[in-house]
């Protein structure tokens, strides 16, 4: 704002929006030295910053003095030239002082820039090394807002908040110490005022913080509803169960709070202000009184009462800003916190130092007496990352019990059993999502966990039962599992696929966006293109987490043919609830309750009459009689 209190009364307002009660955080040890090391590349920057900023607090102590010459000059009738010449200079120093406003203004976005930029790639990058088990467990707004908003929070402590403090502090000293220099009358009964405002601004502070949480608070509900109801998914739900009037309702009401907060946060920030104006003010009346008094006595000149006058309008605004500062210093080390939280979550899969690289057509598979069970919630997620947090002490329960068996090079071998066996877990611990706690996952006899992760990853492709799709074109989409793939490759694998005749008659061909998580494609479609993406990357070992489940029949006809071009020469380990794939494995494995149960081919199994009989009797059969009155 322009006039006498400048950006401190702005600096004053925004610290008395911050929550108060960060104060008492207690913080973590070492804290300061990790922030310095973030900040050590920028040492030289941080320097010449602060240099400009305590530069900036001498002219604005300047100026005021000079000012005051010019009017003793002109009242004791010296010289025009001096006059001119003290004139001269504090126009010299407005524009030395324009010039160095926007040097740090270069220098505090440099700084400020290069932190943000530094940490949110710490932190994407860190992020994506997560097992899977984080993300299930964390709210994806709580952890978009640690790379948006704490990253922010956290650069300001090296910009605004660093040298607001340095500004405040030298502004301060040095105004306070010329004004006592030139009358310490003056200067006592000018301070007098200042109670009369910090002591309400403090219980003001207090209603506004409250205020500002409750908004954040509602803010951050009414981002998660709308990140819920606007995806495909969510509208669908919404409209299917008939909730929108509800919906609109509910929205409304928060979003009416947020409304009524805003304008009397407005009013409040607007009293705030005007207060602190009208203190300066009174202040700058009593200055001018006492002032005149003591110039019309002969104790002081009329240049030294103008002097006074102007250097206390820089007095209130740091006084008031450094009474908040501690809020501020708190607010900015929290933030770093909040990102260093993230940072110090360990990623449960990592690789050895000494990882060796699978080398092309590792294409066995082997499991060797693999125990499992998923991981406590303390080991893979943080409580305030999650939207509900409930404390989960509960042992981990076994998942798998030693289980063993071998796929050979272009073998196909079929995962049946009941719901909740362990089959989709088998074929996550192919491709690290999660590690086995005890037995060893080979490919191509060598231990998953000693091969590099992206050598594991290039040899294994993986179709999952809900194939997701970027929001983006059909070719971004296929790039991602080879991006130096050419446009002939890609309809190659289109065509292997069987939905080049559907892609080619689109308008847009290869460039037909396929919407929120592909949902412009039926199931089918996305489906294909899935197969058609694993095509391209051509791995040595494909998984199939029942790929062609919830298919109608003409869609899962399509896919079927479509994966049978991707198994074709590869290793195959197919969660199976369709009889042909089982019939055609060249290995079945039945598993029950985390154990393999029985395996070995389709007949020897019926022979059996075990679980894979009982199986078939309630999963196949109905396939089995449909086959034999349309055979395929």
């Amino acid at each position: 704002m322009s006039g006498p209190m400048g950006g401190g009364s702005m600096a004053a307002l925004r610290a008395m929006h911050r929550d108060d009660s960060v104060k008492d955080h207690k913080l973590p040890p070492g804290i300061a030295k990790r922030i310095l090391a973030f900040a050590r590349p920028y040492r030289k920057e941080l320097i010449l910053f602060l240099t400009v900023t305590v530069f900036s607090a001498v002219i604005a102590v300047a100026t005021p003095l000079l000012a005051g010459q010019v009017v003793n000059e002109i009242s004791g009738h010296g010289q025009l030239r001096v006059v001119i010449i003290l004139a001269l200079v504090i126009a010299a120093l407005a524009v030395v002082d324009t010039g160095n406003s926007l040097v740090s203004r270069f220098y505090s976005s440099r700084i400020g820039e290069g932190l943000i930029y530094d940490m949110r790639s710490r932190v994407f990058d860190h992020v994506q090394k997560m097992s899977l088990s984080f993300f299930t467990r964390t709210q994806t707004g709580a952890l978009v807002s640690r790379l948006n908003n704490d990253v922010i929070g956290a650069q300001q402590a090296f910009t605004s908040t660093l040298s607001g403090v340095v500004s405040n502090v030298i502004g301060l000293v040095l105004t306070a110490g010329v004004m006592f220099s030139l009358s310490w009358q003056v200067t006592v009964l000018s301070l007098i005022l200042l109670p009369v405002f910090v002591l309400p601004a403090r219980a003001f502070g207090r209603k506004l913080q409250t205020l500002t949480r409750e908004s954040y608070g509602l803010n951050a509900s009414m981002t998660t509803t709308m990140t819920e109801r606007f995806n495909v998914s969510g509208a669908l739900l919404v409209a299917l169960f008939g909730r929108p009037e509800e919906e609109s309702k509910s929205f409304a009401e928060r979003a009416g709070r947020v409304r009524d907060i805003g304008v009397t946060t407005a009013m409040y920030g607007r009293t705030f202000i005007a207060a602190l104006t009208l203190v300066a003010a009174l202040a700058q009346a009593l200055t001018y009184g006492l002032g005149g008094s003591l110039a019309l006595s002969g104790s002081l000149n009329a240049g030294n009462v103008v002097a006074l006058a102007l250097l206390l309008t820089r007095l209130y605004g740091p006084l008031t800003a450094l009474s908040n500062v501690r809020v501020d210093v708190m607010s900015a080390l929290v933030s770093f916190e909040r990102v260093f939280e993230v940072l110090d979550l360990e990623p449960l899969i990592s690789e050895r130092p000494d990882a060796v690289v699978l080398p092309k057509g590792s294409r066995s598979v082997e499991f060797d007496d693999v125990r499992f069970a998923y991981p406590s919630a303390e080991q893979v997620s943080l409580a305030s990352l999650e939207s509900i947090s409930v404390p989960d002490h509960s042992p981990r329960h076994p998942v798998l019990h030693g289980v063993s068996f071998r796929a050979e090079p272009g073998q196909l071998v079929a995962l049946v059993g009941p719901s909740g066996a362990g089959k989709t877990t088998i074929s996550q611990l192919i491709p690290r999502i999660y590690d086995a706690d005890s037995g060893a996952v080979r490919i191509g006899g060598v231990d998953v966990k000693d091969a590099t992760l992206q050598s594991l990853r290039d040899s294994i492709g993986v179709v999952a039962q809900d194939a997701h799709m970027f929001h983006d074109t059909i070719r971004a989409n296929l790039l991602y599992a080879r991006p130096e793939a050419s446009e002939a490759q890609l309809i190659e694998a289109l065509r292997a696929a069987q939905i080049w005749p559907l892609v080619s008659s689109l308008p847009e061909g290869l460039e037909t966006v396929v919407g929120d998580r592909g949902h412009r494609l039926s199931g089918g479609e996305k489906q294909r293109l899935a197969i058609a993406r694993v095509l391209l990357k051509a791995p040595d070992v494909v998984i199939l987490d029942e790929a062609t489940a919830h298919l109608d029949s003409e869609s899962e006809a399509a896919v079927q043919r479509a994966l049978d071009a991707a198994l074709t020469g590869r290793t195959s380990i197919v969660i199976a609830h369709r009889l042909s794939t089982v019939r055609s494995a060249d290995q079945i494995l039945v598993i029950d309750r985390g154990r393999v149960v029985e395996s070995g081919r389709h007949a020897d199994l019926i022979a059996r009459n075990g679980l894979y009989a009982d199986l078939y009797r309630t999963q196949f059969e109905d396939q089995a009689r449909t086959q034999v009155s349309t055979p395929e």
